[in-house]
């Protein structure tokens, strides 16, 4: 049997620390259908055994306080809201428990952004890490040593594990239990939750939000003419002379600003307008291609494929007002 500890972190959502109780107790029913014993314990973990959550709206009582578990087997640590640099700070006392369970070989189960507490124990230094898409560019100014991951919703570092965005975190959870009770048992929970077992990233979800709290002027400068014209075709060398920089200063700059190249950055822009586009649900798929400056509706195809994992026909069915 597995002891699964909830933490009922300060600035934690309910629903997330409460389906992640549900899920793994319904579980234990599910094994005793098919007359197999059960497999988790599942208790609330707080510092103390009231605690009080979501700015005041609702408390929360706690099985046990972190005092009272000097070993566990699973800690899942909830989705948080709010300020992330408040809210860490309110966990500060959590953070010696977890490392130190954590060294005891626990598992440690990370919903969404509760990433920002997680890596601000430094537990996820080198590792990569799932991270919304919306806090991705807060979360990469935070914690510069944790690799973002963008193109999984989990990721599953040595008995570590985070998810993307939002609800997601359903996803995740129904990762664990297949890795600790096998295929079979993830899909009876998938279907008794309903929930889509098989969603594997959360690119069609993505609004591009280009990171511009970078304090670099020039860099700033050239993402504003981009983002003014997405119809326009922007060549490096133009956009060079455009803010007054080499090339290859400006590109290993643009880079480490933005995290993209500066095509990229392009793209992105075309792709974010395109989908604009597509919601609006007046125009064709070749009206948008050329809306967006292609000329070749396989090429944009491609690219619109890349950054969202739909095609355009497929995005205006899903998202068509």
């Amino acid at each position: 049997m597995k002891h699964v500890s909830i933490l009922t972190l300060y600035d934690a959502t309910l629903t997330s620390i409460d389906s992640s109780h549900q899920i793994f107790t319904r579980v234990n029913d599910f094994m005793s259908y098919q007359g197999r014993p059960s497999f988790y314990e599942v208790e609330l973990v707080g510092l103390h055994s009231d605690m009080n959550l979501g700015g005041g709206r609702y408390n929360i009582r706690a099985d046990k306080t972190i005092d009272d578990i000097s070993k566990t087997d699973v800690v899942v640590l909830p989705l948080l809201c709010g300020d992330f640099g408040a809210a860490i700070d309110r966990n500060r006392k959590y953070r010696d428990w977890l490392i130190a369970q954590y060294e005891q070989h626990a598992e440690v189960v990370c919903l969404c952004v509760g990433s920002f507490f997680l890596a601000s124990t430094g537990l996820l230094n080198n590792k990569r890490c799932a991270v919304h898409w919306a806090a991705r560019n807060e979360f990469e100014i935070r914690f510069p040593e944790v690799q973002i991951v963008d193109d999984n919703i989990i990721t599953d570092e040595n008995g570590m594990y985070t998810c993307g965005g939002g609800y997601s975190y359903l996803n995740l959870l129904l990762y664990v239990l297949e890795k600790h009770l096998g295929r079979d048992i993830a899909i009876l929970a998938s279907k008794m939750f309903e929930i889509d077992l098989d969603r594997k990233t959360q690119n069609p979800f993505t609004i591009f939000i280009g990171q511009k709290a970078h304090g670099d002027s020039v860099v700033l400068k050239a993402q504003e003419l981009i983002e003014s014209s997405p119809a326009s075709n922007f060549m490096v060398d133009e956009v060079c002379n455009a803010v007054g920089i080499g090339r290859r200063t400006f590109e290993r700059r643009f880079k480490k600003c933005t995290g993209n190249s500066v095509v990229e950055y392009v793209q992105r822009v075309k792709v974010e307008y395109a989908k604009k586009l597509l919601e609006g649900g007046s125009k064709t798929i070749n009206e948008v291609t050329y809306a967006t400056g292609y000329n070749d509706v396989d090429a944009f195809r491609k690219v619109f494929k890349r950054f969202t994992d739909l095609s355009p026909l497929g995005y205006r069915k899903k998202y068509a007002m």
